[in-house]
């Protein structure tokens, strides 16, 4: 199973971007996803998470502005940005928490993505 992010990129200060969290492989079942990010010099914070219930979790800072949905036929996560600032500027990381098949045995297993660059100009 491998995660592939995708959507980051450059942005002045307001803009907007979307980040896709694309799974492949062999999943039975996806029963969460979020997006973590790290700037330079900082520890990696959690943004938002979202849960195969819909139930959703955001990170203070990013509340109002960014919106966490997934397609759970697609297994893709999705994460909207909207007014965006220089704070933002990070790598984010995805992570998908998946169930899947090893030969009989059903495997539960967190699988991040590689991450991709947002970056923010004032």
């Amino acid at each position: 199973v491998q995660l592939q992010a995708s959507g980051g990129g450059l942005v002045q200060t307001g803009g907007s971007l979307r980040l896709s969290c694309a799974a492949s492989g062999s999943i039975f079942r996806s029963n969460a996803m979020g997006w973590f990010r790290q700037a330079p010099g900082k520890q990696r914070e959690l943004v938002a998470a979202i849960t195969i219930g819909g139930g959703t979790n955001y990170a203070d800072s990013v509340r109002g502005r960014f919106t966490i949905s997934g397609d759970n036929a697609k297994s893709t996560g999705y994460l909207q940005m909207n007014n965006l600032k220089p704070e933002d500027t990070a790598v984010y990381f995805c992570y998908q928490d998946v169930n899947y098949y090893n030969n009989d045995d059903l495997i539960t297993s967190r699988v991040w993505g590689q991450g991709t660059q947002v970056t923010v100009s004032s």
